[in-house]
């Protein structure tokens, strides 16, 4: 996704802010694609662009988690695309943390997030072919070939964007952040998470340790290494990337 017009969301964070009677600080660094700053000490209001419909759902999502495993919702102004979400503190990632723990954690907080849900929520299975389709990587033939194989679950809520930068610690334990929900199946989430936290770059021998944790909580590994080569084509995995997925498969 290209970058969207911060300044155009920072003018919506002040309106919505104004409206709601909080007081906006410095928004986060980090925050590229979206508006996200600091309503208070307990809160972060945020905007997404229009363009971001990936996010589309992210309130509905939230209110459904309610709080487990992920942060809550504390308002939202839908046609503007903003939502007042709880911060959370002290609200480091889990990107610092030693490997193994930071999968463990991963695997905790993914098993409160994947849970059965329905309408609005879209199915993958409308949006990944498009996606493989608009910009043909080297991965693509072998990545359609996969998806071809996949009997694509619909029934259960997956995170979308589930990596080491997007789980934050809390004093109510680790919570997800910045969702972009759809129906689909836990393993689709795990590819994202293969290839974090910046800068680590992507090893075959790491890959197969962190596959093999979220194998031992029930996830299917043949999915999660299809999964890891569909989502690696569409997103435009890089030359070492491209060599430790292929060997995944």
């Amino acid at each position: 996704m290209t970058r969207p017009d911060l300044s155009r969301l920072a003018r919506i964070a002040h309106e919505v802010a104004a409206e709601w009677g909080v007081e906006l600080a410095e928004p986060f660094t980090l925050a590229r694609y979206s508006y996200v700053a600091p309503a208070g000490e307990d809160a972060v209001l945020k905007v997404t662009p229009p363009e971001d419909d990936e996010s589309d759902e992210e309130a509905e999502a939230l209110e459904l988690w309610g709080g487990d495993g992920a942060v809550r919702m504390l308002r939202s102004d839908r046609s503007r695309r903003a939502l007042m979400l709880e911060r959370a503190q002290p609200g480091e990632d889990i990107a610092g943390l030693p490997e193994d723990v930071a999968t463990e954690i991963a695997v905790d907080v993914g098993r409160k997030l994947w849970r059965p849900a329905a309408e609005p929520f879209r199915w993958i299975g409308d949006h990944v072919p498009r996606w493989l389709d608009a910009d043909p990587h080297v991965l693509t033939p072998l990545a359609r070939e996969l998806y071809a194989s996949l009997d694509v679950g619909r029934v259960t809520l997956v995170h979308g964007d589930f990596h080491h930068h997007n789980l934050l610690g809390s004093a109510r334990g680790y919570l997800a952040i910045d969702p972009k929900p759809m129906l689909g199946e836990p393993e689709y989430d795990v590819p994202s998470f293969l290839w974090n936290p910046l800068p680590y770059r992507m090893r075959l021998d790491l890959t197969e340790r962190r596959l093999a944790t979220f194998a031992a909580a029930g996830l299917d590994e043949a999915r999660m290494r299809k999964w890891a080569v569909v989502r690696g084509a569409y997103l435009g995995a890089d030359e070492e990337e491209t060599e430790v997925l292929r060997a995944l498969v």
